[in-house]
């Protein structure tokens, strides 16, 4: 029950020389410090953490300074509480985070304080760089059980279309798909085929992915001084 877990949290927060007192106008806990104006503590607790539990902390973040949640340590420490993530949510929320044992030992997970993220450098590049290349807005977001339409197999699509009707060199894609060169000599999708050197052209799974993909076969932007590649129309 979340009242095993109150004296506990009281004995830490008044350790920090706060007094402390529950059930205070729907709060589980409240805690006070001695000075003037007071700094106001508010304290939610739960069995397990939850999404509830941290609706609850966040309903309370206009009436408090600090929040601290507080959970029932699991056995062989593989609660959620554990979890990096939950970490990182509560750090990223200012919350503060404790494990009760059953003994009553008190483990700070994480302590309540504002937390200015570090930036990855690396991840914000690459999302910023696919967004960029890519033609439209070709996949609903929530798709998760479908192939990405990734700005790479946009390219690899459209290299596909233009060698349905001729074969064609690296060179002479590039206008229509600035990474040709690469992605026909890695061929990911195993739609190329090399004729001869520096000469591609398409295999049969490369036209089975443009039935399968058909309705994203979307014309491509004309290249100055380039006169568009022939593509391949039913009789």
């Amino acid at each position: 029950m979340e009242t095993d877990l109150y004296l506990p949290v009281k004995r830490y927060l008044e350790g920090l020389g706060l007094e402390v007192k529950g059930e205070v106008r729907g709060c589980d806990l409240v805690a006070l410090s001695g000075g003037t104006p007071e700094f106001v503590v508010i304290g939610e607790l739960k069995q397990t953490f939850t999404l509830e539990l941290v609706l609850q902390a966040v309903d309370r973040t206009p009436a408090c300074d600090e929040i601290w949640l507080a959970v029932a340590a699991s056995k062989r420490g593989r609660g959620r509480e554990g979890d990096p993530r939950v970490k990182k949510l509560c750090r990223f929320l200012g919350f503060g985070l404790l494990a009760v044992a059953p003994s009553g030992r008190i483990e700070v997970i994480v302590e309540p304080e504002p937390w200015k993220p570090r930036r990855d450098g690396k991840r914000r590049s690459r999302i910023v760089e696919e967004f960029r290349r890519r033609r439209g807005d070709p996949v609903a977001g929530g798709s998760t059980r479908l192939p990405q339409m990734t700005a790479y197999r946009q390219q690899a699509l459209t290299i596909a279309d233009a060698l349905a009707a001729n074969s064609a060199s690296p060179r002479q894609l590039k206008p229509i798909a600035p990474d040709a060169a690469k992605i026909l000599q890695t061929n990911v999708y195993g739609w190329f085929e090399r004729i001869e050197r520096g000469l591609y052209g398409l295999t049969g799974a490369g036209r089975a992915a443009l039935v399968t993909w058909v309705d994203h076969l979307a014309p491509m932007p004309a290249t100055a001084g380039e006169p568009a590649l022939p593509r391949e129309t039913e009789a």
